[in-house]
């Protein structure tokens, strides 16, 4: 929130006046030269002096020499100007992302405290103790999954990550992916399209692309209200490309949210809505992912309650 009364130190403010200001001293000047000019040509008239002497051929040189220096000028400063309020903007939602990761990060640590000591102070019977175990290892996992991405955001922005490129085929390995980990989509429904048929051939680090594959589908699954989550993945080849389509069933976003949340630290919402959902890096994460894979990744469907249509386009071999 900008305070009112003190407008005029706004960065707006400052870089319009600035730009102004230095305009007008152009102006100006050349304005005063004009002036000088023109007395000094009913000076060379009256008095029948040499023109050469006078005026200096070079004058307009250096005037147009100046004018090109002063275009510079502005032009770095609104280079720095922009690439300022971009730092401001990263910063604000970096710290939105360390408030909301801290409030993820406590939340759970919270109620495991208070279920450790509720087994401390009261007698429970087997039911009751097997349910408040279930509870804390819902919380265990969720302190596991934020962890877990901090460390691969920071292994994969440093390029250390484990595994080396491999060529398999990404039908059989998205299926295997479900099949390992049935467990945490055991109330959703996911089904995998392959209308062609075709085995595919790419080049995939498997640690990458199981990565990417969680961030995208605990995604769905975490921005859904529906009863029965659903996610659908088809594999179509596009030309040179192989494409996977994640749909789902999930609230969708609005279309002006479809670049933006590729974005670090971006969560759907306003920049200081404290209750967004997510920590904002599981989607830069993917594009990060495909990136080291010479891919590319696209939202591409906007409208809230509409559900939301990721694509992963992927290079393969014949």
């Amino acid at each position: 929130m900008i305070d009112r009364s003190k407008w005029f130190f706004h960065p707006i403010f400052i870089f319009v006046f600035s730009i102004i200001a230095l305009a007008a001293s152009l102006v100006l000047y050349i304005y005063w030269y004009v002036e000088v000019s023109a007395g000094l040509a009913s000076v060379v008239r009256r008095f029948d002096l040499d023109t050469v002497q006078i005026f200096a051929p070079q004058t307009w040189v250096v005037i147009l020499t100046l004018s090109i220096l002063v275009g510079i000028i502005l032009m770095g400063i609104f280079i720095i100007f922009i690439y300022n309020q971009k730092l401001v903007q990263l910063y604000r939602m970096q710290h939105n992302f360390i408030n909301n990761f801290t409030h993820e990060l406590k939340t759970p640590l919270t109620s495991l405290n208070l279920y450790l000591e509720t087994f401390l102070r009261h007698e429970l019977s087997r039911e009751d103790q097997l349910r408040y175990i279930r509870y804390m290892l819902q919380d265990v996992n969720r302190l596991v999954d934020n962890t877990t991405r901090i460390l691969n955001l920071a292994r994969i922005e440093s390029k250390i990550y484990e595994g080396e490129f491999v060529t398999v085929d990404p039908v059989a390995m998205v299926r295997e992916f479900f099949d390992n980990n049935e467990h945490l989509f055991r109330n959703c429904k996911v089904a995998i399209h392959n209308p062609s048929g075709q085995s595919f051939r790419c080049s995939i680090n498997v640690s990458l692309f199981e990565m990417l594959l969680m961030n995208i589908t605990t995604n769905a699954v975490k921005y859904n209200d529906s009863e029965l989550p659903r996610i659908d993945i088809t594999f179509k080849q596009v030309r040179r490309r192989l494409h996977i389509r994640f749909d789902d069933n999930g609230i969708g976003m609005e279309k002006g949210e479809i670049k933006k949340v590729f974005r670090k630290f971006y969560q759907i919402g306003r920049a200081d809505d404290m209750s967004a959902k997510g920590s904002g890096i599981g989607l830069y994460l993917a594009q990060q992912i495909v990136r080291l894979h010479k891919g590319k990744i696209v939202a591409q469907r906007g409208g809230r309650g509409e559900g939301s249509a990721l694509t992963v386009m992927l290079p393969f071999k014949s």
